[in-house]
């Protein structure tokens, strides 16, 4: 099975919001946080629960916890493409909503220009 390419959502500003967000993270957060964007590329489509988890309007989640809080970066298919496009450390055992619209409008801005949506490393 070949790897999924994992890309970051970034704004028309030039802002990657969920790199900046896993730069404020502890580091130890920040460790199993990226544990699970490596797991993404190597499953793709098949990491399952309690890994990943489908949200709605094909946005999937990537679940990741420690001492008690739960980190979750939210992300979608284009393709073989996974494209990050949100974040957030969620106190309960779901995403707020309004993280959920945030990441479908992102999906949409993306879809609509992937080249223009993409973060690439300089």
């Amino acid at each position: 099975m070949p790897q999924t390419k994992v890309v970051f959502y970034q704004e028309k500003d030039g802002t990657v919001p969920t790199l900046e967000w896993l730069d404020g993270i502890p580091a130890k957060a920040q460790l199993k946080c990226l544990a699970k964007l490596e797991r993404l590329k190597q499953e793709g489509h098949q990491l399952r629960r309690p890994e990943a988890d489908l949200l709605r309007d094909k946005i999937y989640e990537l679940r990741s916890s420690l001492q008690g809080v739960h980190y979750r970066i939210l992300y979608f298919f284009h393709g073989n493409v996974a494209a990050v496009v949100s974040h957030g450390i969620v106190k309960e055992d779901r995403v707020p909503p309004v993280e959920i619209a945030r990441a479908i409008e992102r999906r949409k801005n993306f879809e609509t220009n992937p080249k223009a949506h993409t973060f690439e490393e300089r």
